[in-house]
């Protein structure tokens, strides 16, 4: 049976550190729904603003945009006010997947595990989140993401350049305990978790030019884990995803340390569509094609329910 999708615009660019990536998914996105004979407008918020998006009077929305201003509850919320289905997780729960250490703070009141983490502030006592956390350790933007901002900081010395750094993409500013091992990444699609993907990099960093511009990276699949292992950590991301209270689709991340647990790091209600994405990846491993998955997600937006 053949769905009446109505008129659907495909929202993509938009006006965070993570336009170029959402301009790149966006076309994918559209290029998909073309294919299956879905007539999408594209629509750029930070040229039409929300009174152009109105004007077009969309049906459904399908969200491409990442980052702040379309992937952490606003854009969510305008879309609810003007009654308008969209694809992905609801308001509250796009929030707080983007604030990485509130999203620590529902997993550890729920007694998942998740690396420690302390706020960072100009007036830090560098030595003490040191002595706390321990060497190495990550700096990173709270409400950033695409790895945006983050550092391997190896010394206390290294400590305050590193939060300078993040401070340049977010007010708010966490270092959070290094978690040595390999780094893996879930995929959910409606309640399902689909095959974990393990990423190795070469520089044993997986920041911006690995996700997106490096050839290089290489994306495990199958994950290399035991049937066993995968599935405890697939029951692990899908408790974590619907803790934030997360629909429809996304991604959490996660590390796997050497005596084999893993640990959250955070979700993304808006993964990125690219050709270098990793949900699509996943998606292709469990026998669905791009466009299927593009239609599968557009699918989600059936309700407006914040």
């Amino acid at each position: 049976m053949t769905i009446d999708h109505g008129r659907v615009v495909v929202l993509y660019g938009g006006e965070s550190a993570e336009r170029e990536v959402s301009l790149k998914s966006g076309e994918a996105v559209v290029a998909a729904l073309q294919r299956q004979g879905v007539a999408p407008i594209a629509f750029d918020p930070a040229e039409g603003g929300l009174a152009g998006l109105e004007a077009l009077a969309p049906d459904r929305v399908f969200i491409a945009l990442h980052g702040r201003g379309g992937e952490d509850g606003t854009m969510q919320g305008a879309l609810e006010l003007l009654g308008v289905p969209y694809t992905g997780s609801g308001v509250l729960a796009s929030a707080l997947g983007m604030d990485k250490q509130r999203s620590k703070l529902v997993w550890q009141a729920m007694g998942l595990p998740t690396p420690e983490c302390v706020m960072l502030s100009e007036q830090a006592d560098w030595d003490a989140v040191v002595e706390r956390l321990g060497l190495p350790l990550i700096v990173k933007p709270v409400h950033e993401g695409s790895t945006l901002g983050i550092t391997i900081v190896e010394s206390a010395e290294a400590l305050a350049a590193a939060y300078r750094d993040a401070a340049r993409y977010d007010a708010r500013v966490m270092a959070e305990r290094f978690v040595r091992g390999a780094e893996y990444t879930v995929s959910v699609l409606g309640d399902v978790a689909l095959p974990a993907i393990r990423v190795e990099v070469p520089g044993g960093f997986y920041d911006y030019e690995a996700k997106y511009l490096s050839d290089e990276t290489c994306y495990h699949l199958p994950c290399g884990l035991s049937e066993d292992d995968e599935r405890k950590l697939a029951d692990l991301c899908l408790e974590a995803f619907a803790a934030i209270g997360c629909q429809g689709w996304g991604r959490v991340d996660v590390m796997g340390d050497d005596q084999g647990r893993f640990w959250l790091l955070e979700v993304n209600t808006v993964p990125g569509m690219t050709d270098h994405s990793l949900v699509p990846q996943a998606a292709a491993h469990a026998g669905i094609d791009f466009d299927s998955l593009v239609m599968r997600i557009l699918d989600t937006a059936d309700r407006c329910d914040g």
